[in-house]
Order: structure tokens, then C-alpha cells, then sequence
């Protein structure tokens, strides 16, 4: 069964960092780089078991993702919700891994608004292995080789 570690960037994000933390149970572990929090950011990490470390001027998400536990990374923001469905298809996934020719694989996302929930149009790349070099800010370049999980990522835009 493959490792997935949660990897999550935060600054300031105690009002919904919890939510996030709440749903990442498929993971084995969580990796919370942290920004220079001046809330309960870092305390709240730590009550869910993550592993808490301070973000380096500088560093590159590669060199964070470098620092999970040797697995599977799955990067997400703090606002955002593994969902019930893809919660199964990573459990399915790491029951039955399949060919390790996936380079990476991606998950659809729906995002709160003010008139309801709005489904973004392209899934982006999330869940990488640990040597992944392409980054766009915290979050992995998008892959066309990338498979889709058929579940979703949650983002929540109110706290």
C-alpha cells in the first residue's frame, strides 16, 4: 500500500485549517510548512498530528515535498476538503496502486461562491511522488499524463 503524505502550506489559517485537517484521514501522514503564523495555526496542526515545520526564505515546494516521509505527496491549501468520494478512490487506490507508470494523478475541484458551488472546469494535478520537480507556487505544475480521480477537492472561500 503506498504512503500519502498531506502537504499543506499555511500562514494564519486557524479558522480553517481544522476543516481541511478533518478530512485528510486517507493520508498517513501530514506535512504542515508553516509561514510565520501569528493564530492558533501551528497549535491546530499539531492537535491533528501533523508535523509542523517552519518555511524556509527561499525553499522550494520541491525541497518541502523532499522532506515527507517517503510516499506519495498530496498537496492542498487550507481551505480546502477532501471530499467523501475521493476519501475512497485514494483508499482504493492505495489498495489496488496499479501501474506504476502514472506519473501523478489529478482530482476535479468545486469551489464555494456566494450563489452556490461552482465546479472548475479542468482537474488539477495534487497527488505526486515524493521526487516531483515541477511546481507552480505550493502546488504541482498540472500533468496531461496525470490520471483523475473521480472524486473532488472541496475549496471553501468563507471561514
Amino acid at each position: 500500500m503506498p504512503p500519502i503524505t498531506a502537504l499543506l502550506h499555511t500562514e494564519n489559517d486557524a479558522l480553517r485549517l481544522g476543516r481541511c485537517l478533518e478530512t485528510v484521514y486517507p493520508c498517513d501522514h501530514i506535512l504542515v510548512v508553516d509561514h510565520g503564523s501569528r493564530d492558533e495555526t501551528v497549535a491546530i496542526a499539531r492537535d491533528y498530528g501533523a508535523r509542523v515545520i517552519a518555511a524556509v526564505p527561499g525553499a522550494s515546494t520541491a525541497h518541502y515535498a523532499g522532506l515527507a516521509d517517503p510516499a506519495w505527496v498530496f498537496c492542498l491549501d487550507p481551505r480546502e476538503s477532501v471530499s467523501e468520494s475521493l476519501a475512497a478512490d485514494l483508499y482504493e487506490w492505495r489498495l489496488h496502486p496499479g501501474a506504476p507508470t502514472v506519473p501523478a494523478f489529478s482530482v476535479f475541484l468545486r469551489e464555494e461562491r456566494t450563489d452556490g458551488w461552482l465546479q472548475m472546469p479542468h482537474a488539477e494535478t495534487r497527488l505526486v511522488p515524493e521526487n516531483w520537480n515541477r511546481w507552480r507556487g505550493f502546488l504541482p505544475q498540472d500533468d496531461l499524463h496525470a490520471v483523475a480521480f473521480e472524486g473532488e477537492l472541496l475549496r471553501f472561500t468563507f471561514p
